[in-house]
């Protein structure tokens, strides 16, 4: 049962490390195959990690993909949470079931469909937030020029999007929690709120910090789709949704150096590494048994 995905992780993404050495060559393709062509391109050292940070770009791009993520992580979590608590609490299951299943699907769509549905509510002309307030006579809003507008978007479709899926395993856990606690926490005259702030919060401590290190470790990557697609690539909008992605990918079509793309991505997996190392360090401090490893 194990061999499946041992060799979907040796295929997927402990062989692709080998490709890392990209990142500190000037990479060329040649007719000999992909490895000729990474053993013959040229060592150039650090220069692909300059471009990173060399841009006036640099300071824009690393708040942005950082800031995001840290309120995804925040608001992701205390949703996340919140709605799993009030699905355990439903008393008729077919009616949590349906709820579960309408909060799950929205995971499961591209963002480039999500993209649509968000210009159909964002469109200038025909949009129907736009159309609402023309109803109210008030003026109309070019949504994809006005940036002011997208961090709260950006949010809120990524809280839309995942906060079903994130809920799942929170859910999972909660079910599990043996209900004597609960009988007990009752016969000693405890509310609801009570029996969630004294057994249900402190027994889903240990997941809630374990999958809290492992965000903290994806605090430098953004997703792509989000920021790309559901903005349009908007040129307006560069400055509150271009990311470390977004940035890599338009140098790369424009640029089409694939060295530099490479260095982008090694630099976002080292950082990240670096991140959960030390995130696990200050909670095994604090409590040990609620670390990663």
């Amino acid at each position: 049962m194990v061999l499946p995905g041992t060799i979907w992780f040796l295929l997927f993404s402990y062989l692709p490390m080998f490709g890392n050495i990209i990142a500190f060559k000037k990479f060329r393709i040649s007719r000999d195959g992909f490895f000729a062509s990474i053993m013959n391109s040229e060592w150039i050292g650090w220069d692909n990690f300059k471009y990173l940070f060399s841009t006036d770009s640099a300071y824009l791009i690393t708040r942005n993909t950082i800031g995001y993520n840290l309120i995804f992580i925040v608001v992701g979590l205390i949703a996340a949470v919140a709605t799993a608590i009030l699905l355990s609490e439903l008393t008729q299951k077919k009616l949590a079931k349906f709820y579960q299943t309408g909060m799950l699907f929205p995971h499961f769509l591209s963002w480039v469909i999500v993209s649509y549905f968000v210009f159909t509510f964002l469109s200038p002309d025909r949009g129907l937030l736009n159309n609402i307030l023309a109803w109210f006579h008030i003026d109309s809003i070019a949504w994809y020029s006005e940036p002011k507008y997208w961090p709260f978007i950006l949010v809120f479709m990524n809280l839309w999007k995942g906060v079903g899926y994130g809920s799942i395993v929170y859910l999972a856990s909660i079910v599990g929690i043996d209900k004597t606690y609960y009988e007990a926490a009752m016969i000693d005259g405890a509310t609801k709120w009570q029996q969630v702030k004294h057994v249900t919060l402190p027994m889903i401590k240990p997941l809630i910090v374990v999958l809290l290190i492992m965000d903290v470790g994806k605090i430098f990557n953004s997703d792509f789709g989000l920021f790309f697609q559901v903005p349009r690539d908007a040129g307006a909008l560069y400055s509150v949704t271009n990311t470390i992605d977004t940035f890599v990918y338009r140098g790369l079509m424009s640029l089409g150096d694939i060295g530099m793309s490479t260095a982008a991505g090694l630099y976002q997996s080292a950082v990240g590494f670096v991140l959960v190392l030390i995130a696990n360090y200050i909670v095994r401090k604090i409590d040990e048994e609620s670390a990663l490893f």
